[in-house]
């Protein structure tokens, strides 16, 4: 196709991934489900798993390999790194410093035990060369991914549950928001060392690790400063954060996105960290308001539905790889929800809040899909086992919500009600936050 015909066939590809987004979305949120996971089902639907099975010319007619799913994919990054910039914008590091002991315990425990659980079901994966894994890839390199795979926690749904639920400034949102941070970083170092092995450059993982931690460092302090004196007081001067303004801060992201790419540890951790550093008040409520309804309803569909284009539940076809998915999604829920469960308990944490951690840290969700397909992309795994890993990635996000309320109840008691504070009464919490939850969502 010609360039004119690739924007026209966008256009369209465009207008039935919103339209089957926004309907699939509708229904998830009738059964109580988050608008994520409507969007996570129905990329899936579009792909080869129902749509290419059902009318297969047309499926391939309205998305063609080549060129078309390259801007799809270029599309959908760009909203990725909009929206952890956001998720950044909500996250409160005041609310982390009196809880670090227990979210360090708890995010250690969400690690360590789904990556020997991880390194045990790769074991058992890797016998089957190519079918499970690329060919060349080594035993403790497929160890290692499967252990990252199982441990990552979906961060954004996370935020988006807390802030929903009206947690913010309480000790499980606090706890909960410190643990899958830090349980994403730490899975993310372990993915950037398997990658760096497989490409055989060890200077892969040097660049990610020493890279990665030279930019939080500057960003978080000699950045924050500089945004804080040349962003955040001219726009407490003129009211508002005006266009000029909005446009150098999407340039700054933009350079960060690259900047951490670049290294290594990919453009979303760049932007979400951004987000943490920018002032809050009025810029950061400004910000949203501009932002969140593009990203939210237009952008980051694209990704899911990208993902769902490389999911073929098809090739899921045999008792023994049903079984296989069964053991993948037991290691998953026992590894990380359990293990959080248990650590929360150990540190003297409530059980009724020490369950409400475990079913959160164990949603996968958006970081899972975006760690597969970088896998995928990378030659580290076969479709075979990236469909498998998105379907314990569905589960895993479908069991959060129902578990959380069934743990932590629908209503909370009136004393913890009333010590509780809301979101928009919590002076720490940007105001925004109330009716942005439709962009938390994920």
């Amino acid at each position: 196709m010609t360039q004119s015909e690739l924007a026209i066939h966008f256009f369209l590809q465009l207008a039935i991934i919103l339209a089957v987004c926004r309907l699939v979305g509708l229904l998830a949120r009738k059964i109580g489900q988050p608008q994520v996971v409507g969007e996570m089902i129905a990329g899936v639907l579009l792909g080869p798993s129902l749509f290419g099975l059902l009318a297969p010319h047309w499926q391939q007619e309205l998305f063609p390999k080549g060129p078309s799913m390259a801007i799809i994919y270029a599309a959908s990054q760009i909203g990725l790194v909009l929206y952890m910039f956001l998720i950044g914008l909500e996250f409160d590091t005041n609310l982390i410093k009196h809880r670090v002991p227990s979210a360090i315990s708890i995010s250690l425990a969400g690690v360590t035990t789904p990556l020997v659980l991880g390194c045990l079901v790769a074991l058992l994966l890797v016998r089957d060369e190519g079918k499970f894994f690329a060919g060349g890839v080594q035993t403790w390199q497929a160890m290692l991914f499967m252990g990252a795979a199982i441990a990552i926690t979906a961060f954004p749904m996370l935020a988006r549950i807390i802030f929903e639920r009206k947690l913010s400034g309480t000790s499980l949102g606090t706890l909960a928001l410190a643990a899958g941070a830090t349980d994403d970083a730490i899975s993310w170092c372990l993915f950037a060392i398997v990658l760096a092995v497989f490409k055989h450059d060890p200077m892969i993982a040097v660049l990610a690790i020493g890279g990665g931690v030279f930019y939080v460092l500057t960003v978080l302090t000699v950045g924050r400063r500089l945004l804080a004196r040349h962003v955040g007081q001219r726009a407490e001067r003129q009211g508002g954060v005006s266009s000029p303004m909005l446009a150098v801060i999407l340039m700054l992201l933009m350079c960060a996105a690259w900047f951490t790419d670049f290294v290594g540890i990919y453009a979303i951790f760049g932007a979400f960290v951004l987000g943490v550093a920018m002032p809050r008040g009025v810029v950061a409520t400004d910000v949203r308001r501009s932002l969140e309804p593009l990203v939210t309803n237009f952008l980051l569909p694209l990704f899911f539905v990208f993902s769902g284009l490389n999911t073929q539940i098809g090739l899921v076809n045999s008792v023994g790889l049903l079984v296989i998915g069964l053991v993948v999604l037991a290691a998953s829920v026992l590894g990380k929800g359990g293990a959080c469960y248990i650590a929360a308990r150990l540190n003297k944490e409530p059980q009724r809040e020490a369950l409400a951690i475990g079913s959160l840290m164990n949603a996968r969700g958006l970081m899972e899909l975006i760690l597969l397909n970088i896998g995928l992309q990378a030659g580290l795994i076969t479709p075979t086992l990236f469909t498998i890993l998105v379907m314990m990635a569905i589960i895993t996000t479908l069991m959060a919500t129902p578990l959380f309320q069934q743990f932590y109840g629908r209503f909370r008691p009136a004393s913890e009600t009333a010590d509780a504070p809301s979101v928009v009464a919590d002076s720490n919490v940007p105001a925004v936050l109330a009716p942005a939850t439709r962009g938390a969502e994920r």
